[in-house]
């Protein structure tokens, strides 16, 4: 008799092509974050084009994938089991499936389970954003795109607060400021030594690492230096250019096993902060009008 698969097809065994669109098919849109929110589905779960604007790919590469006309490469895959919310024993499933198992050993990890989904998903009053250890942006939710006046993109070095911090062409910190700049740079800048000691290979850190080192004198002034530190919580004021300076409250949370840090914002009940980021909850990311 044969085996059932994920996607209750009869095979002996499954393909990464059916289980792609199984999981696609099992989610539904407020279950994510997304853009836009399509009214009079004809099929159940998400769209190609919503699960490829989650991941970074096109809604026609996301169909030649789930026809098994395609070979996602292992940072394709991994952009997938994020948007697709997959647990660990199936993003490991998928590995295999792929050929990239041995690829993701010792490589930062950045899959976000359901439980760390769902803590986006149930505190909207409050601005929160989900990071890997090497502090690249995985997710966040509404207002934390509305009190950092921007949503950040899904993929690549522009949404590592390092790479962003040293980087000249980018600026800064972007409006978040810091009580002492020095001290926070140096502060990250020990923090990556020693998560790029805990995964000493995965290309991606190493590349960004030697990158920062050739092109900022601060940033290898620092990585060759001696300081030990962690980046943690400490109170931040953001400035932003429709409701002035909120000063907040940021604290770092560790999720136990999965190497990912949850940065949240908050201010004290009652203060101008709370209000000023109620105010934030209400026009999202619009521009206030006169």
């Amino acid at each position: 008799m044969k085996n059932i698969d994920h996607a209750g097809s009869r095979s002996q065994s499954p393909d990464l092509a059916t289980l792609l669109r199984s999981w696609r098919e099992r989610l539904r849109p407020e279950d994510v974050r997304l853009p836009f929110r399509g009214q009079g589905r004809r099929t159940p779960g998400l769209r190609r084009e919503e699960v490829g604007w989650l991941a970074g790919i096109s809604p026609n590469y996301v169909q030649r994938l789930e026809q098994g006309r395609a070979h996602p490469s292992a940072g394709i895959l991994r952009a997938l089991a994020r948007a697709l919310q997959l647990s660990k024993a199936e993003f490991e499933l998928a590995c295999r499936l792929a050929g990239h198992a041995a690829e993701f050993d010792g490589m930062v990890p950045q899959l976000i389970g359901p439980s760390v989904q769902r803590v986006l998903s149930r505190l909207p009053d409050v601005p929160v954003a989900v990071f890997d250890a090497a502090w690249t942006l995985l997710e966040h939710n509404e207002l934390w795109a509305a009190l950092t006046g921007r949503a950040w993109g899904r993929a690549g070095r522009s949404t590592n607060l390092i790479w962003r911090a040293f980087q000249h062409d980018i600026g800064d910190m972007g409006p978040v400021r810091h009580a002492f700049p020095a001290d926070h740079k140096a502060s990250l800048v020990a923090d990556l030594r020693d998560v790029a000691s805990r995964y000493p290979r995965d290309r991606q850190l190493a590349g960004m690492i030697g990158e920062l080192r050739r092109t900022s004198t601060e940033f290898a002034r620092l990585w060759e230096g001696s300081a030990v530190a962690h980046h943690g919580s400490e109170r931040k004021t953001i400035d932003h250019p429709q409701v002035g300076p909120i000063e907040l409250d940021c604290d770092v949370l560790s999720v136990h096993g999965a190497d990912l840090r949850i940065i949240v914002f908050t201010a004290a009940p009652g203060s101008e902060a709370a209000g000023k980021l109620q105010l934030l909850a209400v026009i999202g990311l619009q521009e206030m009008t006169a």
